[in-house]
């Protein structure tokens, strides 16, 4: 096979990503040596490397960010965007683009599960910035005829995720009470009863790899089942080595949460085959455990 050029090989999906691809030749230069906002340096990446195909995970991917700093995380996602697809239409035409997407641009869903056909209705600023680059890429696809995939992520999770996210900052919260040998873990988060679509980095991973087969268009990547903040602390503390208790924080509730948010991945299963095989609980443990190898908390439990 072709090499794989990815951008974002060093971000919590891209390194699975990198992984997913096995022996497979990959070019993945790191955001420090490729400034992806200069446009001339990305069409000399792409020229250089000749990709068969090109993976573009990166991004400003925080929701909470995108609050703090909406004209950076919008301009930033879509430029670079536009530069890689430019990239691929002057140096590679014949290369397969899979654009990571998010299950984001939905926004409020008018019916569950929700499949590729749902209308887009963006509700942060993260989400207008990947609905942009989601039409952006269809646009480019459409007027220059490139082969193009977007692959509409739900909530990714799992080892090296950042307490940015959900999963990732309950994993950190135990981790963290773990090597300082707290007597219990205070597990704090939003709203408890906010259920949403978790899919396992490294399912995901090979979803991406799959989509890449698959005929253009968009893919979402999920795993179909909505699952409560409450029922992730749960499963969390089952992986932990002290009690765990569980505080909500008004702060982390978010004004335009939405009750009830899962995905269909049908559309990509009838493609490809592919379909999520890694529980939910074994993923919030695999996050746990990697964050005691991380901070020095694996040590034996008593």
């Amino acid at each position: 096979m072709g090499a794989a050029f990815v951008t974002g090989a060093d971000g919590f999906v891209g390194r699975h990503l990198t992984m997913a691809l096995g022996e497979r030749p990959i070019v993945a230069p790191p955001r420090s040596a490729l400034e992806l906002l200069d446009a001339e340096a990305v069409a000399a990446a792409v020229a250089d490397a000749a990709p068969a195909t090109v993976f573009h995970l990166a991004a400003q991917a925080s929701v909470g960010h995108s609050w703090e700093a909406p004209g950076e995380v919008i301009h930033e996602n879509i430029q670079t965007t536009l530069n890689v697809l430019e990239a691929v239409r002057r140096s590679a035409p014949d290369a397969t683009v899979v654009v990571a997407s998010s299950g984001e641009i939905y926004g409020p869903p008018a019916r569950l599960p929700v499949d590729e056909d749902a209308p887009l209705r963006p509700q942060n600023p993260y989400a207008v910035s990947k609905a942009a680059c989601d039409l952006l890429a269809r646009q480019y696809a459409d007027a220059h005829g490139l082969g193009v995939v977007c692959v509409r992520a739900f909530n990714q999770a799992g080892p090296g995720q950042s307490s940015d996210y959900v999963v990732g900052t309950i994993a950190h919260q135990i981790a963290e009470a773990e090597r300082r040998r707290d007597s219990e873990a205070v597990v704090e988060t939003g709203n408890p009863d906010s259920r949403r679509d978790f899919v396992d980095v490294r399912d995901a991973a090979l979803a991406y790899v799959a989509a890449a087969g698959a005929p253009p268009g968009a893919y979402n990547v999920c795993s179909g089942e909505a699952v409560s903040v409450r029922d992730l602390v749960r499963m969390a503390a089952d992986a932990a080595r002290v009690p765990v208790r569980h505080e909500v924080r008004s702060d982390r509730v978010r004004s335009h949460d939405v009750p009830e948010v899962r995905g269909s991945a049908a559309k990509l299963a009838g493609e490809t085959g592919w379909r999520p095989s890694i529980p939910l609980a074994q993923t919030i443990a695999d996050a746990i455990e990697a964050l005691r190898s991380e901070i020095g908390a694996g040590y034996p439990a008593s």
